[in-house]
């Protein structure tokens, strides 16, 4: 395989190299699930949330964007702190101009849920990227409820302009996939229903989109279905109260210090206030199962959401299986999972990953090759990803990001234990998540340079 070119215009190689003990504290960015839905939410609710902790990355922004485009008044009061004015439930006004969300996968999805209950046409739009991104399987039920689609690149990806519907029909809907983004459309579309709306899932997906809901005073009711799955009712047409929303650290961004931590040898760490929602906590499980040292500290729920700090110290990991029922709770932490897996004594086998194939790049495809290049004994086995991990990486090789944030930030964690330094070929993208991630880590000691 030919090296990837890492001078194309725009973007910004980075490296990092063997780091000493990390050590300090850190609070990683805002969470970027409840960031995206606090601001939808908010701009039907009728009269003025007020967020706290709001992610302020490139993906937020581009939502933050079009919930103003769609008449709500959104503002910036301080550095992670926004004020939206909703308009209420069904009341968002047309865009006059095209919904650009950039890279942001989770806004553009969960934004057609909310045009899909309103009727009138939006275009929604993204970068190169997103434009790859599948929507059909978020627009076959916002169909079902009487929205249309009007015009669509090929595969139903974007661009794409949407006709919500005039009287939305309320579905029960059993989604084909475990995806917490299909559960959310249905349901901020099945807000402008007369009746109920019912998502049910075999596997039990991230639910912010259920508790904040409740959190504005919808009537919303979870229910177990099957093993694994839920099974989760709507009532449509309320009057959301507004809320104080305070978002806590994103697990998915705190994930990649977290690693670093315990890969670097000596290194002893607080993350503070990081969101624990037990079906977004799959990355911890797993680890302590590897043999991971990670205490809890000042545990305790905001908003029904579970929070704490988190000290992680260096550890010896072993290699471990990790069963297909747990993706869903983890499924943008995989990357960095088979980077601690790297470092790991034995083989980690991490199944099920199917739902990685149409991310912000193909990370299950992309993954496998950034270990390889880096000397890690790896193969993809169907959808399972198979690491042979040994106590340290060897490194050295020049990791191609595809445009993805997680890739990126994942392979410059394993830069900070590997043997020699390992080289990612554009971190330009890691600001839609983590912005300030280099200045960040470099206050732990992080050898990372651009």
């Amino acid at each position: 395989m030919s090296k990837p070119a890492i001078n194309s215009a725009g973007a910004i190689p980075m490296s990092a190299s063997k780091s000493r003990a990390l050590s300090g504290r850190l609070r990683a960015p805002g969470d970027k699930s409840i960031s995206h839905r606090s601001l939808l939410i908010g701009a039907l609710t009728v009269g003025r949330t007020e967020i706290e902790g709001l992610l302020e990355g490139e993906d937020v922004i581009a939502t933050a964007k079009a919930v103003r485009a769609m008449g709500a008044s959104v503002s910036r009061e301080a550095e992670g702190r926004w004020r939206v004015n909703g308009l209420g439930v069904g009341s968002l006004l047309a865009p006059r101009e095209v919904l650009d969300f950039g890279n942001a996968g989770t806004g553009s999805r969960l934004a057609m849920g909310v045009v899909a209950g309103h009727p009138f046409e939006a275009v929604f739009d993204g970068d190169a990227s997103l434009r790859k991104r599948p929507m059909r399987r978020i627009l076959d039920p916002l169909m079902q409820m009487g929205a249309e689609t009007v015009e669509q690149a090929e595969g139903g990806r974007l661009p794409l302009r949407l006709r919500g519907a005039r009287e939305v029909i309320p579905i029960t809907y059993e989604t084909p996939v475990a995806s917490a983004q299909i559960k959310s459309a249905v349901l901020l579309c099945g807000l402008s229903a007369d009746g109920e709306t019912t998502v049910i899932e075999k596997e039990a997906t991230r639910d912010h989109t259920e508790r904040m809901l409740a959190h504005f005073g919808a009537k919303v009711s979870v229910t177990p279905h099957g093993e694994h799955g839920r099974k989760i009712t709507l009532r449509g047409r309320p009057e959301l109260v507004p809320q104080k929303i305070v978002v806590p650290s994103d697990i998915s961004s705190a994930a990649f210090p977290l690693v670093a931590a315990l890969i670097v040898p000596g290194s002893d760490i607080v993350l503070e206030n990081v969101l624990l929602n037990p079906l977004r906590a799959g990355l911890i499980e797993t680890l302590r199962e590897m043999g991971a040292n990670i205490e809890e500290v000042n545990r305790r729920d905001d908003a029904g959401e579970a929070i704490a700090d988190l000290r992680v110290r260096a550890s010896a990991l072993k290699g471990v299986d990790v069963p297909a029922a747990r993706a869903p709770s983890m499924i943008d932490e995989y990357i960095v999972l088979a980077v601690a897996s790297s470092f790991a004594n034995g083989e980690t086998r991490m199944r099920g990953l199917s739902e990685l194939r149409v991310k912000e790049s193909d990370r299950l495809a992309a993954t496998a090759a950034g270990l390889k290049a880096n000397g890690v004994d790896c193969m993809v086995e169907g959808d399972d990803l198979i690491v042979r991990g040994k106590s340290q990486a060897k490194g050295g090789g020049i990791v191609e990001t595809h445009m993805d944030h997680r890739l990126a930030m994942a392979f410059l964690v394993m830069g900070l234990a590997s043997e020699k330094p390992v080289t990612v070929d554009d971190g330009a993208f890691i600001a839609t998540s983590f912005p300030g991630f280099v200045e960040n880590m470099k206050r732990l000691n992080a050898e990372i340079s651009a």
